[in-house]
């Protein structure tokens, strides 16, 4: 196991930062984010974001975009390529793409199978793109919250697209919809590419990686043995339901504390 560095998506960091009162500020979230411990961000960096950044000493290490993979692929490249070439830029490597629900948001519908097979196509064309064009490695993120549709994108990775496209595994969402984090890491150790890190209590998310349903050091056990080369990006999120007792900077600290204790045991 081959780790680059520590990071972390920013959604739970401005959503923490609206639930505490406060204006959402980004040169005060990457300062916070630099003294927590990290050494990235995920973002799709403007130029005046990723000045901020690197004024803390920060990195971006992949950029995340939703998108209707199950649909048009003209419409997939259009959504996907202006953020493959910000990230490009900014130095990144990881494009993760995240698979829209069908039938939306607000009513997510079982996908049909001929929508799962038609996703892992245009996954195959957009990984073959953003390699060639920017040098980029493409990984679906799951997000769903139900099983069936858990593991229909899932399939359109595995059994559906080209070798290069790989998998974040977001273990949040993967207990949420009732599937196995550490089992998917342990069946296509090959795909793995990327990850987002974060801890439940059933559906609710925990506040840190320290304590919950998820067994991080059985994660970690499956990583090694899948020789995994990459970051490892903290998606903490802390809705009402968490009820948070310390600040996201802290909480960062104590998860990272713990990752890499977990790394170095592997080293």
């Amino acid at each position: 196991m081959k780790i680059i560095g520590y990071s972390s998506n920013l959604y739970g960091w401005s959503e923490r930062w609206k639930s505490d009162g406060k204006a959402v500020d980004w040169r005060a979230i990457f300062r916070a984010c630099a003294d927590a411990g990290l050494d990235a961000v995920e973002i799709d960096a403007d130029a005046g974001q990723l000045a901020l950044l690197r004024e803390f000493g920060l990195a971006v290490s992949a950029s995340y975009v939703g998108l209707q993979l199950h649909g048009d692929y003209d419409a997939v490249e259009a959504g996907a390529l202006p953020v493959a070439e910000r990230l490009a830029a900014a130095g990144g490597k990881d494009l993760l793409v995240n698979a829209d629900p069908y039938g939306g948001w607000k009513q997510a519908l079982p996908k049909p199978e001929d929508l799962v097979k038609r996703q892992g196509d245009n996954l195959s064309r957009l990984a073959a793109r953003a390699e060639a064009d920017f040098g980029l490695r493409l990984s679906l993120h799951n997000h769903a919250a139900d099983r069936h549709n858990a593991e229909a994108d899932l399939r359109s990775v595995v059994e559906c697209a080209d070798a290069a496209v790989g998998l974040c595994v977001d273990t949040g969402w993967a207990h949420v919809a009732g599937c196995d984090p550490v089992g998917w890491v342990r069946r296509y150790p090959e795909r793995i590419a990327a990850f987002h890190l974060r801890n439940q209590r059933g559906r609710v998310p925990a506040e840190d990686l320290t304590e919950g349903d998820i067994d991080f050091r059985a994660l970690a056990d499956a990583m090694a043995d899948a020789n995994y080369e990459g970051w490892l990006a903290l998606e903490l999120w802390h809705p009402r339901e968490t009820m948070p007792a310390r600040s996201m900077e802290e909480d960062v600290r104590r998860s990272l504390a713990m990752l890499r204790g977990l790394v170095g045991e592997r080293a």
